[in-house]
C-alpha cells in the first residue's frame, strides 16, 4: 500500500494506478498502472501532476482522441536537480563541444561528490580547485575547468529560479598567470625538416604537419574535413560545421586556398580517404577524435623538435604572415581569429579567397 493517492509500491518502487471513469473507458481503457520512482518525495509530486493532467483530460474528452501516456508522464515527471543531469541538459541545449565541459563536471563530481546543484557550497569549489593544484595542472586550465562548471550551475539556478550565489563566481586562484609559458615557433628550417619527412612517409598523421603549417588552421578543423569539403580543381578546402564537427567559434567557417606542401599533403591524404572523411581515424560516428590525433601528432613532433607541438604551428603561421606586412584583418580571416579591431571589421564579406592566396604564396615555403 502507499500513502501517496493512486499509487501502490512493489518492491519498493511508486506506481500510478488509477481507474479509469466509464466515459473515457473507450478511450483509455480500464486502468492505468505506469512505474513512477523509488523515491517517495518524487512520487508524491509525480502523481500530483499526474492526477492533474488525467483529471484535465478526462472532464472534457473528445471521442477516439488520446493523450500519448508516455509523453503525459514525461511532463509530469519531476525535473532532476542532480548536476550531471544539468549538465548533459546545457550541453544539449547550447549544442556546443562537450568533451572540455564533461570532463571538468565529471572531475568535480569525483572530488566532491554527485548532488542536488542547490546542495553545492564555497567550500567544495576551493576544493576542487586545491584538487587540481595538487595534480600539477596549470592555473590556465583550472580556469578553463572551473569556468564550464560555473557556466553549468548559472544554467541550472536559472532554470529553477533559484536565489543561490554560483559557488565558482569570483574564485580566485593563487599565482594565476604566473606560470603562463609563451608557446614556441618553428623555424623555417624546421618547417622544412618536416614538411620533407611527413611528405615521403605518406603517413596521414603525420601529413598534418604541412596542411597546418601552410594554412594556420586548428587541429581539429583539418582532422574533421570530408571528401566534399576539399576542392582539388580550384586548390580550396572548406572549413565548415557537419554533424560531427563543430567549430570553435562562427567566424571559423571560411574558405582557403591550399599553397606549397599543404596542396600536396591534402592530395596525398585524398588518396587515403575512407567513408568520405579525410581521417576516418580520428572521425567516428559517435565524434571526432581531436584529442587523439592531438597528443599522436605532438608525440612525433617533440621527438624531432623538442618541445614544439602541433599547435605551435597555428603561431608560426601568424608571425610567418607578420613578417610579410600583410593586413590583420586578413590574418584573422586565414586562422579564423576573433578580428582584432572594431565592430566594422566584421561587416561584409571580407577577403576573397584568390585575396588569401596572394598572401599565402608569399608565405609559401
Amino acid at each position: 500500500m502507499s500513502h501517496i493517492q493512486y499509487t501502490i509500491v512493489r518492491s519498493g518502487r511508486f506506481y500510478y494506478n488509477r481507474r479509469v471513469p466509464k466515459h473515457a473507458v473507450s478511450t483509455w481503457g480500464q486502468f492505468i498502472r505506469v512505474g513512477l520512482t523509488d523515491c517517495p518525495s518524487d512520487a508524491a509530486v509525480f502523481a500530483e501532476r499526474l492526477t492533474a493532467a488525467l483529471d484535465a483530460a478526462w472532464k472534457n474528452p473528445v471521442p477516439g482522441q488520446r493523450f500519448d501516456l508516455d509523453e503525459l508522464i514525461a511532463i509530469c515527471r519531476p525535473r532532476s536537480l542532480m548536476l550531471r543531469d544539468f549538465c548533459h541538459e546545457y550541453l544539449q541545449l547550447r549544442d556546443m563541444r562537450s568533451q572540455p565541459t564533461l570532463l571538468a563536471v565529471e572531475g568535480f563530481i569525483a572530488v566532491v561528490g554527485h548532488r542536488s546543484v542547490e546542495d553545492y557550497g564555497r567550500e567544495d569549489a576551493r576544493l576542487y580547485v586545491q584538487h587540481l593544484q595538487r595534480k600539477g595542472n596549470k592555473t590556465a586550465t583550472i580556469r578553463r575547468r572551473i569556468n564550464s562548471i560555473s557556466a553549468v550551475l548559472n544554467y541550472a539556478y536559472a532554470e529553477l529560479d533559484a536565489d543561490k550565489r554560483n559557488p565558482f563566481s569570483r574564485l580566485m586562484i593563487k599565482g594565476e598567470g604566473a606560470d603562463v609559458s609563451k608557446r614556441g615557433t618553428f623555424t623555417k628550417e624546421q618547417l622544412r625538416q618536416g614538411y620533407t619527412e611527413a611528405l615521403s612517409s605518406g603517413n596521414s598523421l603525420w601529413l598534418l604537419m604541412p596542411i597546418l603549417g601552410e594554412t594556420g588552421c586548428r587541429l581539429g578543423e583539418i582532422v574533421g574535413l570530408r571528401v566534399e569539403d576539399v576542392d582539388l580543381e580550384q586548390d580550396v578546402i572548406h572549413i565548415r560545421p557537419h554533424a560531427l564537427r563543430r567549430l570553435k567559434t562562427t567566424g571559423s567557417e571560411r574558405s582557403l586556398p591550399l599553397v606549397g606542401h599543404a596542396r600536396t599533403a591534402i592530395r596525398q591524404v585524398m588518396e587515403q580517404s575512407e567513408h568520405g572523411v579525410l581521417f576516418p581515424r580520428y572521425l567516428r560516428p559517435e565524434g571526432m577524435k581531436t584529442d587523439h590525433a592531438s597528443c599522436a601528432l605532438s608525440k612525433w613532433l617533440k621527438n624531432r623538435f623538442g618541445s614544439l607541438t602541433a599547435h605551435c604551428l597555428r603561431h608560426t603561421m601568424r608571425d610567418r604572415l607578420r613578417e610579410v606586412e600583410a593586413p590583420v584583418e586578413l590574418i584573422d580571416q586565414i586562422g579564423g581569429w576573433s578580428s582584432s579591431k572594431t565592430v566594422g571589421s566584421s561587416y561584409g564579406k571580407g577577403f576573397a579567397t584568390e585575396h588569401l592566396r596572394t598572401w599565402l604564396d608569399q608565405v609559401a615555403l
